[in-house]
Protein backbone atom coordinates (compact mmCIF):
# COMPACT_ATOMS: atom_id res chain seq x y z
CA UNK A 1 0.00 0.00 0.00
CA UNK A 2 1.33 3.44 -0.91
CA UNK A 3 0.97 6.22 1.64
CA UNK A 4 2.19 9.80 1.99
CA UNK A 5 4.13 10.45 5.20
CA UNK A 6 5.17 13.57 7.05
CA UNK A 7 8.80 12.51 7.44
CA UNK A 8 9.56 10.43 4.33
CA UNK A 9 7.17 11.54 1.61
CA UNK A 10 5.53 8.80 -0.46
CA UNK A 11 6.41 5.26 0.64
CA UNK A 12 5.19 1.70 0.24
CA UNK A 13 4.00 0.07 3.45
CA UNK A 14 2.94 -3.53 3.98
CA UNK A 15 -0.54 -4.24 5.30
CA UNK A 16 0.92 -5.79 8.48
CA UNK A 17 2.25 -2.34 9.44
CA UNK A 18 -1.24 -0.76 9.43
CA UNK A 19 -2.87 -0.16 12.82
CA UNK A 20 -6.51 0.54 13.52
CA UNK A 21 -7.19 2.75 16.54
CA UNK A 22 -11.00 2.48 16.82
CA UNK A 23 -11.39 5.34 19.32
CA UNK A 24 -8.48 7.37 17.94
CA UNK A 25 -5.79 8.99 20.07
CA UNK A 26 -6.71 11.56 22.71
CA UNK A 27 -7.20 14.84 20.89
CA UNK A 28 -7.18 13.07 17.50
CA UNK A 29 -10.31 10.93 17.77
CA UNK A 30 -11.27 11.40 14.10
CA UNK A 31 -8.14 9.61 12.86
CA UNK A 32 -8.27 5.84 13.22
CA UNK A 33 -5.87 4.40 10.61
CA UNK A 34 -2.12 4.63 11.12
CA UNK A 35 1.00 3.03 9.70
CA UNK A 36 4.11 2.10 11.65
CA UNK A 37 7.02 3.60 9.73
CA UNK A 38 10.70 3.24 10.55
CA UNK A 39 12.40 6.47 11.53
CA UNK A 40 15.98 7.43 10.80
CA UNK A 41 16.70 7.15 14.53
CA UNK A 42 16.45 3.60 15.86
CA UNK A 43 14.65 2.57 18.13
CA UNK A 44 12.07 5.27 17.35
CA UNK A 45 9.20 4.68 14.93
CA UNK A 46 6.68 6.97 13.30
CA UNK A 47 2.99 6.41 13.94
CA UNK A 48 1.81 7.96 10.68
CA UNK A 49 -1.84 8.76 10.02
CA UNK A 50 -3.03 7.28 6.75
CA UNK A 51 -5.94 9.75 6.70
CA UNK A 52 -3.82 12.90 7.13
CA UNK A 53 -0.24 12.93 5.77
CA UNK A 54 0.61 15.87 8.06
CA UNK A 55 -0.26 13.91 11.22
CA UNK A 56 2.48 11.69 12.64
CA UNK A 57 3.76 10.85 16.10
CA UNK A 58 7.21 9.68 17.07
CA UNK A 59 6.90 6.60 19.31
CA UNK A 60 9.24 4.38 21.29
CA UNK A 61 9.15 1.28 23.48
CA UNK A 62 9.09 2.68 27.07
CA UNK A 63 10.85 -0.39 28.45
CA UNK A 64 13.97 0.64 26.53
CA UNK A 65 13.92 3.91 28.48
CA UNK A 66 12.93 2.72 31.95
CA UNK A 67 13.44 -0.76 33.38
CA UNK A 68 10.86 -0.15 36.13
CA UNK A 69 8.02 1.03 33.87
CA UNK A 70 4.74 -0.79 34.50
CA UNK A 71 1.29 -0.64 32.98
CA UNK A 72 -1.59 -1.95 35.03
CA UNK A 73 -4.45 -2.13 32.56
CA UNK A 74 -7.62 -4.02 33.42
CA UNK A 75 -8.98 -6.87 31.29
CA UNK A 76 -12.14 -4.95 30.42
CA UNK A 77 -10.09 -2.19 28.81
CA UNK A 78 -7.86 -4.68 26.97
CA UNK A 79 -10.95 -6.47 25.65
CA UNK A 80 -11.80 -3.34 23.61
CA UNK A 81 -9.04 -4.34 21.19
CA UNK A 82 -9.61 -8.10 21.61
CA UNK A 83 -6.54 -8.86 23.70
CA UNK A 84 -6.81 -12.36 25.10
CA UNK A 85 -3.21 -13.05 26.20
CA UNK A 86 -0.56 -10.81 27.72
CA UNK A 87 1.89 -12.05 25.06
CA UNK A 88 -0.23 -10.32 22.39
CA UNK A 89 0.48 -6.83 23.80
CA UNK A 90 3.03 -4.32 22.55
CA UNK A 91 3.34 -1.11 24.58
CA UNK A 92 4.65 2.09 22.99
CA UNK A 93 4.78 5.69 24.15
CA UNK A 94 4.42 8.93 22.22
CA UNK A 95 7.55 11.09 22.16
CA UNK A 96 7.61 14.89 22.15
CA UNK A 97 10.54 16.70 20.56
CA UNK A 98 10.12 20.40 21.38
CA UNK A 99 10.95 22.95 18.68
CA UNK A 100 12.71 25.14 21.26
CA UNK A 101 15.45 22.58 21.96
CA UNK A 102 13.94 21.56 25.31
CA UNK A 103 14.05 18.07 26.74
CA UNK A 104 12.80 15.19 24.59
CA UNK A 105 10.05 13.49 26.57
CA UNK A 106 7.86 10.39 26.44
CA UNK A 107 4.26 10.11 27.58
CA UNK A 108 4.43 7.30 30.14
CA UNK A 109 0.99 8.13 31.53
CA UNK A 110 -0.83 7.62 28.22
CA UNK A 111 0.80 4.62 26.50
CA UNK A 112 -0.36 3.00 23.30
CA UNK A 113 -1.46 -0.62 23.64
CA UNK A 114 -1.14 -2.62 20.42
CA UNK A 115 -2.68 -6.05 19.89
CA UNK A 116 -0.06 -7.66 17.66
CA UNK A 117 -2.45 -10.42 16.55
CA UNK A 118 -4.98 -8.10 14.87
CA UNK A 119 -3.15 -4.71 14.72
CA UNK A 120 -5.80 -2.97 16.79
CA UNK A 121 -4.49 -0.26 19.08
CA UNK A 122 -5.72 2.08 21.79
CA UNK A 123 -4.33 4.78 24.01
CA UNK A 124 -4.95 4.34 27.72
CA UNK A 125 -4.51 6.64 30.70
CA UNK A 126 -2.74 4.97 33.61
CA UNK A 127 -3.95 5.73 37.13
CA UNK A 128 -0.42 5.41 38.49
CA UNK A 129 1.02 8.69 39.77
CA UNK A 130 4.58 7.43 39.21
CA UNK A 131 4.19 8.14 35.50
CA UNK A 132 4.05 11.48 33.78
CA UNK A 133 3.15 12.71 30.32
CA UNK A 134 6.61 14.31 30.16
CA UNK A 135 9.26 11.75 31.17
CA UNK A 136 12.66 13.16 30.16
CA UNK A 137 14.16 10.41 27.99
CA UNK A 138 17.81 11.36 28.58
CA UNK A 139 17.33 11.59 32.37
CA UNK A 140 15.52 8.24 32.41
CA UNK A 141 18.26 6.57 30.37
CA UNK A 142 20.92 8.02 32.66
CA UNK A 143 19.03 6.73 35.70
CA UNK A 144 18.78 3.33 34.04
CA UNK A 145 22.51 3.39 33.32
CA UNK A 146 21.94 3.62 29.57
CA UNK A 147 23.76 5.51 26.88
Amino acid sequence: MEIITKAKGKIDISEDKILTIPEGLFGFEDYTKYALVNSDYDPFLWLQSIEDPGLAFLIVDPFLISSDYETDIDDETLAKIDIKKIEDIIIMTIVTVPHDGGAITANFQGPLVINKTNNKCMQVILNDNRWSTKVNIIDALNAKGGK
